[in-house]
C-alpha cells in the first residue's frame, strides 16, 4: 500500500477547505502624545533635572531629555571627567554644571529630579540616596543588582512619597499598549506559553567596548567606581565592559531580559515575580575574562505558564516576543505586532481518514464537506493583522512618561514594585544559571532557594 504523507492527504483530499480567506492587512499606529511645546511652557513651569551617569546609555538618556519640550538639565555628574566635557557638549550649554559627586545634585533645591545611568552595582546607592533627599527618579534597568537591593529601593521609594521609574522602555511604546489592549480584548484566549528571544553576533554587542583613550586613574576616580565590588588594581576594561562580570552587572538576563521580561508583564498584567526559574547556558565565544554567560536560556514558571527565554551573544537572531493562546498567537517586534487569529477547528477533513479504505475514506470526504463547507460566496475571513509602530525601544517616550508624573504626580506602570518584580526574574535566572540547578522564588524569605 502506498503511504499518504499528512501534507499529501490534506492537498488531495480538501479541495474545498472550510477555513475561509486569509486576510492579511497592516495598520500603522499613532504616535505616543509628548508634552506641549517648548514656547507654551513658562520657565518656572519646566521639569529641571540632573543627570549621574553620562556614559553610553546615560549620554543617549541626556540626548533624548533635553529634546523633550518643557525639559531642562541644570547639573550632570560622572566619575570620569571625559564624560563632563561630554554633558556639556549634549547640552550645548559650555556653563553646565558638572562634578564627580552626585550627592551636590542631590542637595540642590533648583533641581526637581534625577536621571541615572549608573553600572547595576551602584543603582540602590543612587536610588535611595535621591529617594531620601526628595528626588524622583528615573533610573536604568534593570532595578537591582541584587534581591536585597531591590527591597530597599522600593522602601525608599515609598517611604519618601517619590515617582520612581526605571528604564526599560517599552513598556511605553504604542507596541505594547496595542498588545496588552488586544490581549485583553481575548484576541488570542487565555494566554498557554510566552516565548522571549534574542540574539546578537558582534563584539559591541556583546559588551567589548573600546576604553576612552585618556581612561586613568587621574581622569577617573575608580576607588569610588568600585563602590562595595572587591578591592582591585585599576582596570579600564572592567570600567568600560562592566556587565562582563557579576561584581558590577548582571549579564545578559541584566542587559536584555529585563526588556522582553518587562514588556510582557506590561502586556499581560503580571506584575508579579515568577514561581521558579531554570537555566542553561555557558561562555561559549566572548573567552575574554568575563564571568557571566553570553548565551543563557531559562524557563521560567509564571503561576503556571510556563514562560521561556534566549539570550544569545553568538548569534544574531530577531527580538521577539511570542504570546500563545488557543484564539491565536502575537508576535512582538522592535517595529511591529503581528496578530495571527487561529480558529482553533479542523479546516480540512482529518488526515486520519488516509487510514481508511477508498470506499470508506470518499464516504468520509463527502460527509465532511457537507458538514464544513460554507456557501459557495459566503467563506469566513480570518484576519492576519501587522500594526506598525514607531520603535518600541524609544527612550524618548519613556523618559516623556517619567517627566510628565514629575509634574503631575501621577503613578507610573514601571515604578518601584514593577521594577523590582521584572529584576528579580533576571536574579533568579542568573541564581540558577550559578548553581547550575533550577531555583524558586520564598515570598516569605524575599529570597531565591534552590
Amino acid at each position: 500500500m502506498k503511504s499518504v504523507s499528512r501534507r499529501t492527504f490534506l492537498r488531495g483530499g480538501a479541495a474545498a477547505a472550510a477555513g475561509g480567506v486569509l486576510v492579511s492587512k497592516s495598520i500603522r499606529l499613532d504616535a505616543q502624545p509628548l508634552m506641549a511645546g517648548q514656547d507654551n511652557v513658562a520657565p518656572s513651569d519646566r521639569v529641571r533635572f540632573g543627570i549621574i551617569g553620562i556614559g553610553m546609555q546615560g549620554s543617549g538618556l541626556l540626548a533624548g531629555a533635553v529634546s523633550l519640550p518643557g525639559v531642562e538639565c541644570v547639573g550632570a555628574a560622572d566619575l570620569y571627567d571625559g564624560r563632563h566635557t561630554l554633558a556639556k557638549e549634549i547640552t550645548n550649554n559650555p556653563s553646565l554644571p558638572t562634578t564627580r559627586h552626585y550627592q551636590e545634585l542631590l542637595d540642590r533645591k533648583d533641581i526637581d529630579c534625577i536621571v541615572a545611568a549608573v553600572p547595576d552595582h551602584w543603582h540602590k546607592r543612587v536610588v535611595v540616596d535621591a529617594c531620601n533627599a526628595g528626588k524622583d527618579i528615573y533610573c536604568e534597568k534593570p532595578m537591582s543588582h541584587t534581591v536585597a537591593d531591590g527591597f530597599a529601593m522600593v522602601e525608599a521609594a515609598h517611604k519618601h512619597n517619590r515617582i520612581v521609574q526605571i528604564g526599560s522602555q517599552r513598556v511605553s511604546s504604542n507596541l505594547c499598549a496595542k498588545a496588552r489592549e488586544m490581549y485583553h480584548d481575548g484576541a488570542i484566549g487565555d494566554i498557554e506559553m510566552v516565548e522571549l528571544t534574542l540574539g546578537r553576533n558582534d563584539p559591541t554587542g556583546a559588551w567589548e567596548y573600546p576604553p576612552p583613550f585618556d581612561l586613568s586613574p587621574q581622569t577617573l576616580d575608580w576607588d569610588t567606581w568600585l563602590n562595595d565590588a572587591p578591592k582591585i588594581p585599576f582596570n579600564k576594561y572592567r570600567f568600560a565592559r562592566w556587565r562582563c562580570w557579576r561584581d558590577y552587572g548582571t549579564g545578559v538576563a541584566g542587559d536584555l531580559m529585563v526588556h522582553l521580561i518587562s514588556g510582557m508583564m506590561f502586556t499581560l498584567g503580571w506584575n508579579e515575580i515568577p514561581r521558579s526559574a531554570s537555566a542553561m547556558g555557558g561562555i561559549f565565544r566572548f573567552n575574554d575574562g568575563r564571568d557571566m554567560p553570553d548565551f543563557h536560556t531559562v524557563l521560567f514558571d509564571y503561576h503556571g505558564i510556563p514562560v521561556y527565554v534566549r539570550l544569545d551573544l553568538g548569534c544574531e537572531t530577531p527580538e521577539l516576543a511570542r504570546f500563545m493562546g488557543p484564539k491565536g498567537l502575537m508576535d512582538a517586534g522592535e517595529f511591529d505586532l503581528h496578530h495571527s487569529a487561529q480558529p482553533g477547528v479542523d479546516l480540512d477533513p482529518s488526515y486520519y481518514a488516509s487510514s481508511f479504505p477508498a470506499k470508506m475514506r470518499e464516504e468520509y470526504f463527502k460527509q465532511w464537506h457537507a458538514e464544513h463547507d460554507p456557501p459557495l460566496g459566503k467563506e469566513p475571513f480570518r484576519d492576519d493583522t501587522i500594526y506598525h509602530g514607531h520603535d518600541w525601544d524609544d527612550v524618548r517616550v519613556h523618559l516623556n512618561v517619567f517627566f510628565q508624573a514629575v509634574k503631575s504626580r501621577k503613578p507610573v506602570v514601571e515604578d518601584a514594585v514593577f521594577g523590582n518584580n521584572a529584576a528579580i526574574a533576571c536574579h533568579m535566572a542568573n541564581e540558577s544559571y550559578f548553581r547550575k540547578k533550577p531555583v524558586t522564588w520564598d515570598e516569605a524569605a524575599r529570597s531565591i532557594k534552590s
